[in-house]
């Protein structure tokens, strides 16, 4: 996809951490920004970011795990901005606990919002790129859509279950010819605010697994895709390393996570069990709490890792020099 000022992006989950910093990264090219989540005061807050950065925004206040709303919220979108050019399916609920004392109910309000609402996100963008024969969805993933931990089982599976309906799309995608296309993006533990407004059943303070990455660099990754879309993009090494070691030893990576993912994933001081959480309804609809988390001291501000796979070309040229170099060496000392 060509760059262009006024692109109509839509992102879910806008009101806060990737989401909302993707929001703030697309404002700086001057796209038109369609802004849903359901926290009022968050998607306030992201419209003023928008706007200060010199775009515009259009504030959708919704639940992703109704269809009705998620289509009727297209068409507004297409009304006012013209067609979307980018949907970014972002938006999660989970529920921090051991699965023996989950309930059925959190499972399947996990998977509404976490897997369905991709889905129906998906839907509603096709219904629109498909006729046009172009645009691109990119589906916010996660390391843990290949290698599933302790203590966040509905959020893995939810997580899986988007990277093999990824995979599905993609393959019809192909079939049809079409122009329209898929790219998943798998983000590391990202320094966002869900770890203060998760439902959480854990003894201590819930902390995203160290190393930690602030959510600009996985908007980095998302507005670089919306250029230059891939199959999928891995961001920071541990994603890498996650889903590597797990293809080849994943019974080894059992045992690990078996014994260190439970203290990982907590950190200093006792939870409050009391504390409101934002499974069933938003804790921001009076607070904007902004992309940034608790955690912003042990948080990394650049990837490597990413930085070489957005710059794979030049890695390998440069690769391809040094080789040469070394061997042009290694051969006129063999001729002396």
């Amino acid at each position: 996809m060509k760059r262009n000022r006024r692109r109509v992006v839509v992102i879910t989950g806008a009101s806060a951490g990737v989401g909302r910093a993707t929001a703030q990264a697309f404002a700086r090219e001057g796209a038109r920004i369609a802004l849903i989540a359901r926290g009022r005061a968050g998607l306030n807050g992201a419209r003023r970011d928008v706007e200060n950065l010199g775009s515009e925004a259009l504030v959708l206040p919704l639940d992703v795990a109704d269809a009705d709303a998620v289509e009727s919220a297209a068409g507004k979108i297409e009304k006012k901005f013209g067609p979307i050019d980018v949907w970014v399916n972002n938006a999660m609920a989970s529920v921090f606990s051991p699965i023996k004392e989950m309930s059925a109910e959190e499972f399947k309000r996990v998977t509404e919002v976490t897997y369905l609402g991709y889905v129906y996100g998906t839907l509603a963008a096709l219904r629109r790129m498909l006729p046009r024969n172009r645009g691109l969805i990119i589906q916010v993933g996660s390391a843990l859509a290949y290698r599933g931990i302790p203590l966040q089982s509905a959020y893995c599976a939810a997580k899986h279950a988007i990277q093999g309906f990824v995979d599905s799309l993609r393959c019809e995608l192909i079939h049809d010819k079409s122009r329209v296309q898929v790219t998943m993006i798998d983000m590391p533990a990202l320094n966002t605010p869900q770890f203060s407004w998760v439902k959480s059943r854990l003894p201590r303070k819930s902390q995203p697994v160290p190393p930690i990455y602030q959510p600009e660099i996985a908007a980095e990754a998302i507005v670089y895709a919306s250029h230059y879309p891939r199959r999928e993009i891995y961001v920071g090494m541990p994603t890498v390393g996650a889903i590597t070691v797990n293809k080849f030893v994943p019974g080894l990576l059992d045992h690990y996570l078996a014994r260190t993912g439970y203290d990982s994933q907590q950190h200093d001081g006792p939870e409050d069990r009391h504390r409101p959480d934002n499974l069933w309804k938003p804790v921001d609809a009076q607070k904007d709490h902004g992309a940034h988390g608790l955690f912003d001291s042990r948080a990394a501000r650049h990837s490597p890792q990413l930085w070489t796979s957005m710059h794979r070309g030049w890695v390998a040229a440069g690769a391809l020099l040094v080789a040469g170099a070394l061997l042009t060496h290694f051969f006129r000392r063999e001729s002396e």
